[in-house]
């Protein structure tokens, strides 16, 4: 197992103008010198049975200090989207944030297990990582890392280097280890089930990104005539990527379209038309981990400036309908910040009925974090349809909700996600030609959509069958 690997990382950086200063040795996880936090970094390490009584973590419809997050189930089943925002996630003005899109028969109890041990074992490799540096009396870690006052720009650089790799380095170990988690998990298949990850930790004016699968984050960002504009932050990670697709084929996997939705690439075994899996990086599904299929996370990180307002991450239910500036001015012109996540989801609900009326709508989840750390006061919240046992539910558990495999789930005759046998025979494949150029890949990449036809994407097309038939070499 696990004969391909492959990493990304991409740092887009721009000088912050307000002038904060920082000593550069000082990076960005935990205490800095002699002082110390109210809370230690040691604080912050839990485990998921402690989960329950975190503060400032919020998983479900509602806000938080500077969020707000809403998900809607669509008409293929159960919602197997997920999402999280969790404040104070480390000392130093932290903030922990992502969706999480399943798929497959148990893709829900897949994203939710993923959203809750994910953050987790990040927090865990940082914590190493700091225990080990302050046992050798090393290096300290702290705050932002912008100094804009002309110091050392030598040193600058050599501190950015190290944040970026120590950073880049606990995202791969903790996705890693989710992985595997999820390889050995007794109650939990997830041998043709999987999900998603957009994640990110803000801290201070720095911005820390991994992102496996095909859900998106952008950022609201004022230009020079103060007009919002769409930044993409990640890219949809979709099969027919060039460097994506070349990957797959050096693993012995196949990528084409089906005759009835040529604008949807999947991946397929080499010996078998399934499962058709629509994305090409993702937690879980293991039966193709050998044939291509990564959750090694693209990691990129980058300097916020004034001018950036707010940021979107969003399940493919919403950029399916919705282009990245539709979401920038749903968002931008949302009467109360509270209600801008479910505006943005009203919104893809009215677009899928007008642009695909015959498709079924998938699960839509989106997280607003802004930027500038500000909310709508409780009066406007409470105007807005959201009431404060709203608020108060976000910080317990709901047993089914936070479920992974070992209590029952609510029974689901089909999700629409896996096509049943007879529907798959009816379909002839087309191949995708991916022997191109692939150094055509940046300006490719940007605002990929996943949907341009008038089908349902699913994301996995249906079971393998395994019939032990292999092809003759």
């Amino acid at each position: 197992m696990g004969c391909c690997v492959s990493t990304s990382s991409r740092s887009t950086s721009s000088s912050r103008s307000n002038g904060d200063t920082v000593s550069p040795p000082c990076l960005g996880i935990g205490f800095c010198g002699q002082k110390r936090t109210k809370k230690t970094f040691s604080d912050q390490v839990v485990g998921l049975q402690h989960l329950p009584s975190v503060p400032n973590r919020i998983f479900t419809n509602g806000k938080s200090r500077t969020s707000c997050i809403f998900t809607q189930q669509g008409r293929k089943g159960i919602n197997q989207d997920a999402m999280i925002v969790w404040e104070d996630f480390m000392p130093e003005d932290a903030t922990f944030f992502g969706v999480f899109d399943g798929h497959g028969p148990h893709g829900h109890l897949v994203a939710r297990k993923v959203r809750d041990s994910l953050p987790v074992k990040l927090l865990s490799f940082l914590h190493s990582h700091h225990s080990r540096q302050n046992g050798s009396g090393g290096m300290c870690f702290s705050g932002n890392l912008n100094n804009t006052d002309g110091g050392d720009s030598e040193k600058d650089g050599l501190a950015e280097d190290r944040l970026n790799s120590l950073w880049r380095d606990a995202f791969l170990k903790a996705y890693k280890a989710m992985d595997k988690e999820l390889r050995s998990h007794p109650n939990l298949d997830c041998f043709c089930s999987g999900s998603t990850a957009v994640t990110m930790v803000k801290q201070g004016s720095n911005l820390f990104m991994g992102n496996i699968g095909d859900s998106r984050a952008i950022m609201g960002s004022k230009d020079n005539n103060d007009s919002m504009v769409p930044i993409q932050l990640t890219v949809d990670l979709k099969p027919d990527l060039p460097r994506e697709a070349e990957r797959i084929k050096r693993c012995k996997g196949r990528v084409f379209a089906l005759q009835d939705e040529p604008e949807v690439p999947r991946v397929w075994l080499p010996f078998d038309d399934a499962p058709g899996l629509a994305m090409a990086r993702a937690f879980g599904d293991f039966c193709l981990k050998e044939y291509g299929v990564i959750s090694i996370p693209e990691f990129s990180h980058r300097l916020l400036t004034e001018r950036d307002q707010f940021i979107v991450i969003a399940s493919d239910g919403v950029w399916d309908v919705l282009s990245n500036e539709e979401v920038v001015e749903i968002v931008s012109s949302a009467p109360t910040r509270a209600s801008a996540a479910r505006i943005l989801v009203d919104s893809a609900a009215r677009e899928w009925k007008f642009k695909y009326p015959t498709s079924k709508m998938d699960d839509c989840a989106v997280v607003c974090l802004y930027l500038d750390g500000k909310m709508d006061s409780e009066s406007d919240y409470d105007e807005q349809g959201f009431s404060s046992a709203t608020l108060q539910s976000n910080h317990s558990f709901n047993a089914v909700e936070s479920d992974d495999g070992q209590k029952s789930e609510p029974s689901l005759q089909r999700n629409f996600t896996v096509r049943s046998a007879e529907e798959n025979d009816a379909y002839t494949r087309v191949p995708l030609d991916v022997e191109g150029d692939l150094e055509l890949v940046v300006a490719e990449d940007q605002n990929w959509s996943g949907l341009e036809g008038v089908t349902r994407v699913n994301s996995l097309v249906q079971l393998p069958r395994f019939s032990g038939e292999r092809p003759n070499p």
